[in-house]
């Protein structure tokens, strides 16, 4: 078996425990036995099981990237991109509920993490959202989005929404379609001008936003 394959493989075992255990709960010889390989292969790649469940979550930002390239057609309008982009991610969380689960567990442990690791994790998470981004700058050439926030930032909430349906709502019995979703974050990414409600009642709602 090649060398890449062995990797890939120790990673899907790894992911596929994930289902049934918690990350503490899993041990390397659950990995080795399930792999079939030695404990030295699995340190031929990886430094110890912390790193190997780094590089699998890891592993998901890249997914997302890969993703988002082959299912957004750079000719589409952008609100068409943006619902393509939309399905992908959420397909993406729903066939791989398991790695997401690992993003999120490790997410909040590099929250508490400093040094190299957490700068090695906020690149990766940065490399989705810019990603992400170039749709939300289409938006903003067309004047459809606000452009007093970078393109990155209006993609991390689009990706916080994108995670809390995954993460709670569906969960709970909550149809968010995709439209609808899309149409919660343009209502407050769109700018005041382009046909979103202004308050009403008394007082001044204060001068236009600049864009």
């Amino acid at each position: 078996m090649a060398r890449s394959s062995k990797r890939e493989q120790i990673m899907q075992v790894a992911e596929k425990l994930f289902t049934t255990k918690r990350l503490h709960e899993i041990t390397l010889d659950d990995i080795v036995r399930e792999a079939h390989v030695g404990k030295g292969t699995v340190y031929t790649y990886f430094k110890d099981k912390d790193d190997l469940f780094f590089q699998v979550a890891t592993s998901g930002f890249e997914e997302l990237c890969e993703l988002l390239v082959r299912r957004v057609s750079e000719e589409a309008p952008f609100r068409q991109q943006l619902l393509q982009a939309c399905a992908a991610i959420t397909a993406f969380f729903r066939g791989r509920r398991q790695l997401f689960r690992m993003i999120q567990t490790e997410d909040a442990r590099m929250s508490l993490c400093h040094g190299h690791l957490q700068a090695r994790w906020a690149e990766k998470r940065r490399q989705l959202a810019q990603s992400l981004g170039k749709i939300l700058r289409k938006g903003q050439s067309d004047g459809l989005v606000r452009r007093d926030m970078p393109d990155e930032t209006l993609a991390s909430f689009l990706l916080g929404l994108l995670r809390s349906r995954a993460r709670m709502l569906q969960d709970e019995g909550v149809n968010v379609t995709d439209e609808l979703l899309v149409d919660l974050f343009l209502g407050g990414a769109q700018k005041t001008n382009a046909g979103v409600p202004q308050p009403t009642g008394g007082g001044s709602t204060g001068s236009e936003e600049q864009t």
